[in-house]
């Protein structure tokens, strides 16, 4: 889907390249003839929040606070996964293998093809090099020895989910084709990707590529990148279907009812990536946390222990007030509450479902607590331990 250009005007050549571009044309004609945008911008299955500018003041107390601020970081070096290249190099042997690169980030070999969702190789995910957030440890492996790239999925145009840097990179570099949100081929098309390489959908849309099929289903959240945040840009989660496996990438999204509906006509998966960090009480509508991740994993499966839930979207970049590994911890608690099959891998670290799980509580090594911290210890120690019965 292509879109003719923006009428330039002398602003043009001070915005950032990494800002993007918006929709124009007739990507801009498809996309308000979607179900989903209504008096000009797109809107949420449920209602909410379209960002937590609206808690920005209360919150920003909470952030400089001297004691959390260092509780929201590692408190050593994260024990990146040593051998991701070699690892990868042998071919998955269950036909199913996720890497976790950190974040939302996520190599998936499905079926004979690779998939990476939300590649973000940056040091920050940021519009700019010398401000935003940093990265909390580096990237497992460089991305030109993750090996051949088939299709490469967004799932929102967030700087922590679509990186220019990175996807220059990956159009360079590999013969990837890109399905994204509607709207978000704009971007793409602006650095350079050409548009017989992108695959726009709106929700409920499905497409094939490197004999997968890519349905975008719905979330919860927002969109933007610029300093004029149009709302024309689309967010979604993803259901991508070979002819053996099937597998549930969540973007990021507030919990909502729909995941059961996604799971009843998608499901059940072999794997769910399900966002869990980056929660706040500031901004309930928009991200989840640890206890509604695992929900969702449950509504999407029908039954919590059916298939494995990896939890995605912490343990990289600092982006909200709570400790650091509180996802982890909370994650781990809530899968054994649910009964749930839960893998948390160092990053970089590949594992196959059907195989053992990593089991290893790697990141309370290097976790800042206070001496008298009372956190849930005795739930996530037995979560762990069901983890390695279970693996």
């Amino acid at each position: 889907m292509t879109g003719s250009r923006p009428t330039s005007s002398p602003l043009d050549a001070l915005r950032p390249a990494a800002f993007g571009a918006d929709p124009s044309g007739e990507r801009m004609a498809r996309i308000r003839r979607s179900p989903n945008f209504a008096d000009g911008v797109f809107t949420n299955p449920v209602g909410a929040e379209r960002t937590p500018s609206a808690a920005l003041l209360k919150f920003l107390p909470t952030y400089f606070r001297a004691e959390q601020r260092a509780r929201r970081a590692p408190g050593g070096t994260v024990p990146v996964h040593p051998t991701t290249v070699a690892d990868l190099a042998v071919p998955a042997t269950s036909g199913l293998r996720l890497t976790w690169m950190g974040h939302s980030s996520v190599l998936a070999e499905i079926d004979g093809a690779r998939v990476l969702f939300d590649p973000v190789w940056s040091e920050r995910c940021s519009p700019f090099a010398f401000a935003g957030p940093k990265r909390l440890h580096p990237v497992p492996v460089p991305l030109r020895e993750t090996g051949p790239v088939d299709a490469v999925v967004i799932s929102h145009d967030h700087y922590d989910h679509l990186d220019m840097a990175t996807v220059r990179a990956l159009s360079r570099g590999t013969g990837a084709h890109f399905v994204v949100p509607l709207g978000v081929g704009a971007h793409l098309e602006h650095w350079g990707v050409s548009a017989g390489r992108i695959t726009e959908l709106d929700w409920h849309e499905t497409a094939r590529a490197a004999g997968l099929s890519f349905t975008a289903t719905p979330a919860r959240h927002f969109c933007g990148r610029a300093l004029r945040n149009t709302q024309h840009t689309l967010w979604a989660s993803w259901v991508v279907a070979g002819s053996e496996h099937r597998i549930f990438h969540s973007g990021d999204t507030g919990y909502f009812p729909g995941f059961a509906d996604i799971g009843a006509q998608y499901g059940p998966f072999d794997a769910t990536m399900i966002q869990i960090g980056a929660y706040s009480e500031f901004w309930p509508d928009i991200h989840m946390t640890p206890d509604e991740g695992l929900q969702a994993h449950a509504d999407l499966q029908g039954d919590a222990s059916r298939g494995v839930m990896l939890p995605i979207h912490w343990g990289t970049f600092n982006l909200a007030p709570h400790p650091w590994e509180e996802p982890a911890e909370g994650s781990l608690a809530a899968a054994a509450r649910h009964g749930a099959r839960i893998a948390i891998p160092r990053p970089g670290q590949p594992f196959e479902p059907a195989d053992g799980l990593p089991a290893d509580p790697w990141w309370r090594a290097v976790a800042v607590r206070p001496a008298a911290d009372p956190l849930v210890r005795g739930a996530a120690t037995a979560a762990v331990g069901e983890v390695s019965l279970r693996a």
